[in-house]
């Protein structure tokens, strides 16, 4: 058997294997090491390639899509500094739980440490940011190497969805020459329908002891409240809902949490808390007697002081496997279970604890008031808290919003109010950074469900580059760009009293006009300056197919003020109630 038979029966079963274990997207970067895998997989008859030249925008596409359908994605490159520009999207990948195979191609050993091109050190390249690495041998095409192949592709699809999800790594060395042969008979080698190593995992459940201990402390404790942070599984909605109508408790809804918007009973939630938690003295009126919390942390740092206030109630985190996601320092137990099963649980539990009806009123009767204030709107030119509400009330039933990170998803928390629209809400809140928007946006889109990415103008600069997914694949996305001209956020900092570096060092204007770009990239482009003309605009475009852009141009500095004079009157008016 030559090279060229060896390395392309060694590569296709490893693809066919990938497909097997059910991998359905690969996304391509092009270049030379990594023909073996990236034809192999354009070859084979159910796998989906996406070609996307950019690696970092690639690896970003790719968990959009990851994120979006559940499944594990995998990505291929190159050798050398390509896979280096992979690293922002895995180090995301890894802490916002979503599951990559990243397949990088390698010098062979003999061309390593000698000052060959395009040859780095990528051996455990992503140090700990991956659950699992391996270097894959030389090609062979023994029976044992072909079963050693298969095996690997089937853990590396297990091991990325096995409890936290997340991504792992694999290098493949090749030699030259890496053109495969596609003429060969049995090609895809196995013919097996179904995986050849099946693993199955399990959820956890906490045995009826263990419930009954939870309920037991807090037995004597009216005064309780349930929040659900960051996570994307739509059936905690149902579930939560259900758990606070019996135990008679409010729930704090992230608006990435999946509970503000669906059909399920929503007259428990509290969308507002960001807004009267920025005031000391209603937090301390609030102080609860227990918290038990679903998902990540939430995105409001009005509700992180709220916690941080409050470290002597006993709080419980949820966990579906494993993690420590508590950054307050607080006493915290932390249950392993799945959410569903916990929820339904604690549901049938005989016990339940005490119920305090003057606590839940409070809290409806508060969320009702800031509501009141959000919800007034000006007919003046718009803020981005407008834009936002502007965007809720037209978006279409069965849509997805992705939004980005800084100040559009905090007036997303602010401005989102329940709904009983069939609306998923993906974000990139692992590592919290603002690269890679634009194509994990696209990535989320290539389900067909529309999408509105909703982000600023520093986050839709920084992945530009995405645009070319969705001229190359006609992707149906529709991009909401509040556009301030900078970084926003910094204007609700510390560092905005410090004048003389302040617009140099955190304002960044960048003094763009984005329409040419996004012309460039063959998408439509609008503008709104009002509340009422974005609504209009936004809806005519969800008539529409492809990449369109509405940009809205707000002052940095009228933003900020007008945030907080909603945030004072809030306070006022429920100050003067108490």
């Amino acid at each position: 058997m030559n090279h060229t038979e060896v390395l392309t029966r060694y590569t296709a079963n490893f693809v066919d294997e990938l497909s097997k274990n059910g991998v359905t997207d690969i996304v391509i970067s092009p270049g030379s090491r990594s023909t073996p895998l990236a034809m192999t997989i354009a070859e084979h008859p159910v796998i989906k390639e996406w070609i996307v030249i950019d690696e970092r925008s690639a690896a970003f596409f790719a968990m959009g899509i990851a994120k979006k359908t559940g499944r594990a994605v995998a990505l291929v490159c190159t050798s050398g500094t390509a896979a280096a520009n992979y690293f922002p999207a895995i180090v995301e990948a890894n802490y916002s739980r979503v599951p990559l195979i990243v397949l990088t191609a390698d010098r062979p050993h003999e061309l390593r440490d000698i000052g060959a091109p395009q040859a780095i050190e990528q051996l455990k390249l992503y140090g700990d940011y991956v659950k699992w690495f391996h270097e894959m041998a030389l090609p062979e095409a023994s029976e044992n190497m072909l079963s050693y192949v298969r095996n690997k592709s089937g853990r590396a699809v297990f091991m990325s969805l096995e409890g936290n999800p997340g991504p792992v790594h694999l290098n493949f060395p090749y030699r030259e020459p890496l053109v495969p042969d596609f003429t060969l008979e049995n090609l895809w080698g196995d013919q097996l329908n179904e995986a050849r190593n099946l693993s199955m995992n399990g959820t956890k459940q906490l045995s009826d002891m263990e419930v009954n201990l939870i309920i037991q402390k807090l037995e004597n404790r009216g005064k309780g409240l349930i929040v659900c942070g960051p996570q994307v599984d739509s059936k905690l909605a149902l579930s939560v809902t259900r758990l606070a109508k019996e135990w008679n408790v409010p729930i704090l809804a992230d608006p990435l949490s999946q509970l503000r918007a669906g059909e399920h009973a929503k007259d428990l939630i509290i969308e507002t808390y960001d807004a009267f938690f920025r005031d000391e003295t209603l937090r301390n009126k609030l102080s609860p007697d227990y918290i038990i919390r679903f998902g990540a942390m939430p995105v409001s740092k009005a509700y992180l002081f709220y916690v941080k206030e409050n470290k002597h109630i006993p709080q419980f985190v949820v966990e579906n496997y494993a993690g420590f996601r508590e950054p307050t320092g607080n006493n915290t137990q932390f249950i392993f279970s799945d959410a569903v099963l916990f929820c339904e649980a604690l549901i049938t539990a005989s016990r339940k604890p005490k119920l305090d009806n003057t606590w839940l009123e409070t809290w409806l009767s508060m969320n009702q008031v800031a509501k009141k204030h959000l919800l007034v709107e000006d007919q003046a030119e718009i803020t981005e808290g407008e834009a936002v509400r502007a965007l809720v009330d037209v978006i279409p039933e069965s849509s997805s919003i992705y939004v980005g990170n800084s100040m559009a998803v905090r007036d997303l928390d602010t401005f989102f109010f329940t709904t009983p629209k069939q609306l998923s809400i993906l974000a990139n809140r692992g590592a919290n950074g603002i690269d890679g928007m634009v194509s994990s946006a696209l990535g989320s889109a290539v389900t067909g469900e529309p999408v509105t990415l909703v982000l600023g103008d520093l986050s839709f600069y920084h992945d530009l580059n995405g645009l070319l997914i969705a001229k190359q694949y006609d992707l149906n996305i529709t991009i909401l760009l509040i556009n301030n001209n900078g970084g926003g956020i910094f204007s609700f900092l510390p560092q905005s009293q410090e004048k003389k570096h302040f617009e140099v060092l955190f304002g960044t204007p960048v003094d763009i006009e984005f329409k040419q770009a996004v012309q460039m990239y063959g998408g439509t482009y609008f503008s709104a300056e009002t509340e009422k003309e974005l609504k209009e605009v936004l809806y005519e475009n969800y008539q529409h197919k492809g990449l369109s852009v509405v940009e809205v141009k707000t002052d940095r500095e009228k933003n900020t003020n007008w945030h907080r004079s909603k945030w004072k009157a809030i306070a006022e008016e429920l100050k003067g109630e108490a």
